[in-house]
């Protein structure tokens, strides 16, 4: 083996060519500390059953069929009540424009808008209605369905169109 002297020419040279530092060599190991924590969100502190049951199924959706339209609205079912603002049916009414045979995908609550006069027909899936919003599209002749409906019907979210409201802080 190698004496005191000769040890340590051999390690200060394995320091300099191989850039292992002095730390590694004496058996500490400083990169550990400094790891990389994830800043998704795992589970929600809702306490409501419908939202965690949701939460649920698309977890087991992302997992088994790995689409990014499910990792999109798991991502926005994750999200806080404050970053999950009402959409009114004027706004879908808006940006529907083109895409009148798709279905309107909101992950949140769609409420009435009294200043549109004419509700156009709209296939729209959201987490909530309010009941005026809701009598205006079917009596307009469109749908109105919920995600857990909307992955019966159908579960790759084939011609969807998901739409994000504003959010004003």
């Amino acid at each position: 083996g190698l004496v005191g002297s000769e040890m340590w020419i051999r390690d200060r040279y394995q320091r300099r060519v191989h850039g292992i530092q002095q730390s590694r060599i004496m058996g500490v190991d400083h990169r550990r500390l400094h790891k990389h924590v994830s800043k998704a969100k795992k589970n929600v502190l809702s306490k409501n059953l419908y939202m965690k049951l949701l939460i649920k199924l698309f977890k087991f959706l992302v997992r088994r069929a790995g689409k990014p339209f499910h990792k999109a609205i798991l991502r926005r079912l994750m999200l806080s009540k404050v970053h999950r603002p009402p959409m009114s049916i004027s706004r879908l009414s808006r940006l529907q424009k083109g895409k009148l045979d798709k279905t309107i995908v909101v992950v949140a609550t769609v409420t009435d808008d009294e200043r549109l006069l004419e509700v156009p027909k709209m296939n729209i899936c959201a987490l909530k209605f309010t009941s005026a919003a809701k009598q205006r599209i079917l009596k307009a002749g469109g749908s109105v369905m919920t995600l857990d409906q909307l992955i019966v019907k159908n579960p790759l979210g084939t011609n969807t169109v998901l739409l994000l409201s504003l959010i004003h802080i």
